[in-house]
């Protein structure tokens, strides 16, 4: 059969965005994991690159297979607002009817997650994003006593404000929105309705699911253990690899120890398929 008698490649359903700032390292393993499979798909990648000014910048604009953007970033502006600016230049340009937000610090090993994520997204029209609620998969028994201390304080705090004591508003115990190193967005339903990730000074993404949600729109949970199974996520990673906290910090060290890990990890998968 002639080639030009094969029939042509489809074009994936979903576009994956990044957001890039001063993460070399990590930006690099993200996007080498991701690299092959985007490519055999013909996924479209978008990385928007937050004025870094670094190696990881010359590092972007070398690859071939990926959609750059750079954007100037104000030097006063809160970071999770500069990240959501990102999202929200990336989201104009993507011609997809999903999007899947990713993180630097999240290193996918089973390409499977997007098709697992995609079905869920798929079930209905009304269905606005998929995704989970915890940035990292701790265990059974560090799940259960994170959520019992946090039920505890919770009404603890409701307690103190009945009687008239005072002190700090009650959060809610349970996590209630969508984590954003790792979700499929509906960008048909964002774009339809006039919306996008960066609506106020709230995590990007929050208000989003919330006015979504008010809507009649659905929002599908998955279990960060389904999740987990698919890939890792270094909890405040971008923030700890950018030096934005201090070199003696528990998350610097926590991030130093994990991508030592993730490194080692790497190495040997590559060591045994050779």
């Amino acid at each position: 059969m002639r080639e030009f008698d094969l029939p042509a490649k489809r074009q994936a359903e979903f576009s994956l965005v990044l957001v890039n700032y001063k993460t070399p390292d990590i930006t690099k393993m993200c996007l080498e994991l991701l690299r092959q499979h985007v490519k055999d798909h013909r996924i479209p990648v978008w990385v928007v690159d937050n004025d870094s000014a670094d190696e990881s910048t010359d590092y972007l604009r070398s690859l071939d297979w990926i959609n750059l953007i750079e954007r100037p970033a104000p030097s006063k502006e809160a970071g999770h607002i500069a990240h959501g600016k990102a999202l929200d230049l990336a989201l104009e340009k993507v011609e997809t009817d999903y999007l899947f937000l990713l993180h630097t610090d999240t290193f996918v090993y089973d390409k499977n997650i997007f098709e697992l994520m995609m079905r869920e997204c798929t079930k209905s029209p009304d269905i606005a994003a998929v995704g989970c609620v915890e940035q990292l998969d701790r265990g059974l028994f560090r799940d259960t006593w994170r959520l019992s201390s946090r039920f505890c304080k919770h009404y603890f705090r409701r307690a103190k404000k009945i009687v008239g004591l005072g002190g700090k508003e009650p959060k809610p115990y349970r996590e209630t929105h969508l984590k954003s190193f790792c979700t499929l967005w509906n960008s048909r339903l964002i774009k339809a309705q006039g919306m996008h990730f960066c609506m106020d000074d709230r995590v990007p993404g929050y208000t989003l699911q919330d006015r979504m949600l008010s809507l009649g729109f659905a929002v599908k949970f998955l279990s960060h253990r389904t999740i987990f199974r698919y890939l890792d996520h270094i909890q405040s990673g971008t923030v700890a690899a950018a030096g934005s906290y201090g070199t003696h910090h528990r998350r610097t060290k926590m991030y130093q120890e994990t991508l030592k890990r993730f490194k080692a990890q790497q190495g040997i998968g590559q060591a045994s398929n050779n």
